[in-house]
């Protein structure tokens, strides 16, 4: 369902789209086509795993010559990238490398990826055309509360905004009492940040006797997480903004894979000249036609220092025709398969229950999930915060726990806690506490 804007901003004029951006569906298959040729050598031709992989399976990189054959082709793996920590991944030299980003590393070690020059410029180049097609304007006054550093949100949404030709605060996360005073003293016109982040400064904004509503910011361009359309209504209620989604991953480059547009509010449109998107079965591999929900896989088309075949991004989601650009785009993540919590038998995802709750009067957007097993039997326990403005704290819990049974159908414990007593996000958000064997 498509938002109206808040902030009255419309679409971008045509002639200031990119030429891709322009072409028919014709015209993109044959530079998709092109490129993937390309993109598939380099990759064989200069990285050991991948001329392994191809390999193993018993295909010559030369034989790869429409994006039929994409299917043929071995899938990519964040474990594969682990293993090959921390360059072996890398097509070009090191020497030819001018950054390298990583992930956190929370879950084993970092995943290393590395930009040429020429990776640069790409990365800026789509970051730019993603926050031009969420409603940013040359000139625009951008505060940047995405984490810098080896985190690519940051840097990489830097250079998106200064390519674009806006004026950039490089704020970074944290320190939400700063944030709050910057944007007051500073008026500007976009903030840049995780959704949940947004709400951390909704909250300060409050606390420090400002009208979140009354603020000079207009755009929203939130990503690094998944949230729900509740939660775009709730930001863009609270903050008088429009909220767009911006989508990308450090695999595969970093925000500006794709991003919605502010005309429309639909769904990301993918920039599929530089990335080609599949949906595949989480379980079998097996390719899903458009509109079907699965695992989302991109393959990248220009990257030289990294690049990528059918990388496997866990993120689950819907290929959907594209409405406001010809190329495709993707249905908001309902989830990630390493996200999926498993409670006797039913797949239940954090996102469920955040767009559950914000249908609640009463309750806020700051939740936890606490998963326990108390007698070998699983228990999910939902800690969720009154809104402020709740006349009672015990009535909406109890509201909760009906259609989370109806909807998700499971049954769930939940407590409702006093306003601003859970963990508050200064970047991404963690939702979930296992307490279980072997969670």
């Amino acid at each position: 369902m498509t938002s109206p804007s808040v902030s009255g901003r419309g679409g971008a004029d045509p002639a200031a789209l990119d030429p891709e951006e322009r072409m028919s569906r014709d015209e993109l298959t044959a530079l998709q086509t092109e490129r993937l040729q390309r993109s598939v050598r380099h990759a064989a031709g200069n990285v050991d795993h991948y001329r392994r992989a191809f390999a193993d399976a018993g295909i010559d990189p030369r034989e790869v010559r429409s994006l039929d054959d994409l299917a043929r082709l071995p899938l990519t793996s964040k474990e594969e990238l682990r293993q090959n920590y921390p360059f072996g991944m890398f097509a070009v030299p090191r020497t030819q490398v001018a950054r390298v980003h990583a992930s956190s590393g929370t879950t084993g070690r970092p995943t290393v990826v590395g930009y040429t020059a020429d990776d640069l410029t790409t990365w800026a180049a789509v970051g730019a055309r993603s926050l031009r097609a969420a409603g940013v304007r040359p000139g625009d006054l951008v505060h940047n509360a995405y984490g810098y550093g080896l985190f690519t949100g940051g840097l990489g949404a830097h250079a998106a905004a200064e390519t674009l030709g806006c004026t950039v605060i490089p704020m970074s996360g944290g320190m939400t009492g700063r944030q709050v005073q910057l944007i007051d003293d500073l008026k500007p016109d976009v903030i840049l940040c995780t959704p949940t982040y947004m709400l951390t400064i909704i909250d300060g904004l409050r606390a420090a006797g400002l009208d979140p509503e009354q603020t000079s910011l207009q755009i929203g361009v939130f990503g690094a997480e998944p949230w729900t359309p509740a939660l775009r209504d709730e930001l863009e209620r609270e903050a008088g903004i429009d909220a767009l989604d911006i989508y990308g991953l450090s695999e595969v480059i970093g925000p500006g894979v794709g991003c919605e547009c502010i005309e429309t509010k639909d769904g990301t449109t993918l920039w599929e000249d530089h990335f080609y998107p599949e949906i595949l079965d989480p379980v079998t591999g097996e390719v899903l036609p458009d509109g079907e929900l699965g695992e989302l896989v991109f393959t990248s088309l220009t990257k030289q220092a990294m690049p990528v075949i059918r990388y496997r991004t866990k993120d689950l989601t819907r290929l959907l025709p594209g409405t406001a650009r010809p190329m495709r785009r993707m249905e908001r993540i309902s989830g990630r398969v390493d996200d999926m919590i498993i409670l006797r038998g039913v797949n239940v995802f954090p996102t469920q229950i955040e767009e559950l709750a914000l249908a609640i009067p009463g309750l806020s957007p700051h939740f936890q999930i606490h998963l326990s097993q108390p007698q070998r039997m699983d228990v999910m326990t939902i800690r969720v915060e009154a809104a402020a403005d709740a006349a009672a704290v015990a009535g909406p819990g109890n509201t909760l726990r009906q259609p989370i049974k109806d909807r998700i159908g499971v049954s769930a414990e939940v407590e409702v806690v006093p306003p601003a007593s859970l963990e508050r996000s200064s970047g991404k958000l963690r939702r979930v506490f296992d307490q279980r064997a072997g969670g």
